[in-house]
């Protein structure tokens, strides 16, 4: 009985450090997952600015759909053509309230206020909105599978 007390302290011990080296690790990926879809979202941004067709068919998953300001469902060859048309141009894209993402495992999901200037699908478009984005990284990357906007209200 004196020899199994301290086999069970000392196994109790080992599984609470390696139990806690999993977490520690899971926040580490956690932490590096967020900072490569902070990136992803730059470079989404600036693709949107400069009209970068080619950077945002990498950008967009295939099946990605976009939900603009009126409920509009649009999908990603939608999207592209309303670019290459010019029926969409954005002249600013603007950060106003901090970005928050949050991984899940392979998907991370963000959100921010933003306040944009230019034109959706032909229609005149300023002003602020609520943005969400999911994000999933496969083989190739941390790529959008789906957005919308939501206007808000002046105040």
């Amino acid at each position: 009985m004196k020899h199994i007390i301290p086999c069970i302290i000392i196994n109790v011990a080992l599984l609470s450090f390696a139990f806690g080296q999993s977490v520690t690790q899971k926040e580490s990926t956690d932490s590096r997952s967020e900072q490569e879809v902070r990136q992803a979202i730059e470079k989404y941004r600036a693709a949107l600015l400069r009209l970068d067709i080619a950077a945002l068919e990498q950008i967009w998953a295939d099946d990605y759909f976009f939900v603009n300001a009126a409920g509009e469902m649009l999908t990603k060859a939608q999207r592209l053509a309303n670019l290459k048309s010019g029926a969409t141009t954005l002249e600013s894209i603007n950060e106003e309230e901090e970005l928050k993402v949050r991984i899940h495992q392979n998907t991370a999901v963000a959100t921010s206020r933003v306040t944009i200037k230019g034109q959706y699908s032909g229609q005149q478009t300023s002003g602020q909105y609520r943005s969400i984005h999911i994000w999933v990284k496969g083989s190739t990357g941390w790529q959008l599978v789906a957005n919308q906007l939501t206007a808000l209200a002046p105040k």
